[in-house]
């Protein structure tokens, strides 16, 4: 592995996906988790795509072995890696305005993405229209868990590096453009 690639910056970034990801085996409220403020912060924050998907995605592999693995994986694991992508897209942008959007964003995709899927794949709900409508519908508790769960994380993953930043000004460099 080609020493440049393990940057100071890229080993803060990966311990506070890893510890955040920690956080997912201890309870907490339902849905109150890091999980998507650990993907979007990836994005932003590892500068080549490989390792700003790696990182995310395998806390929640890692986490997954001791949860249990299950029926929905894929259209989770999938949300997760397209709210890594918006946070790829702040990756030279990181300000205020943009992570709460992308709080906001990654917390609708989210919900719209599995959602779908527990209407789609499991029985709960007729495949119909009305049946998808009630799917979303009785939602809406969970996701406004995860909306601000996501929004508290995002605060404190965002916040917390920006102010390691300012006593560690080397890890301000932002890598030009995205590397695979």
């Amino acid at each position: 592995m080609n020493p440049k690639m393990i940057t100071p910056k890229v080993l803060i970034v990966a311990a506070i996906i890893l510890f955040a990801a920690m956080m997912r085996l201890v309870p907490h409220y339902p849905n109150f988790t890091p999980l998507a403020a650990i993907a979007l912060f990836g994005g932003a924050h590892l500068g080549r795509r490989w390792i700003a998907f790696m990182v995310p995605v395998s806390a929640l592999l890692i986490s997954d072995l001791f949860l249990g693995f299950h029926h929905m994986m894929v259209p989770v694991y999938l949300g997760f890696v397209l709210i890594v992508l918006m946070g790829s897209l702040m990756h030279s942008r990181v300000r205020i305005p943009y992570v709460i959007g992308g709080s906001l964003a990654g917390s609708l995709l989210f919900y719209i993405i599995t959602n779908f899927a527990v209407w789609a794949i499991t029985p709960y709900y007729p495949p119909t229209f009305a049946g998808l409508l009630t799917s979303y519908t009785m939602a809406i508790p969970f996701f406004h868990t995860a909306l601000l769960g996501d929004l508290f994380y995002n605060t404190v993953f965002f916040g917390g590096f920006y102010l390691i930043q300012q006593y560690y000004p080397s890890l301000k460099t932002v890598e030009t453009g995205f590397k695979r």
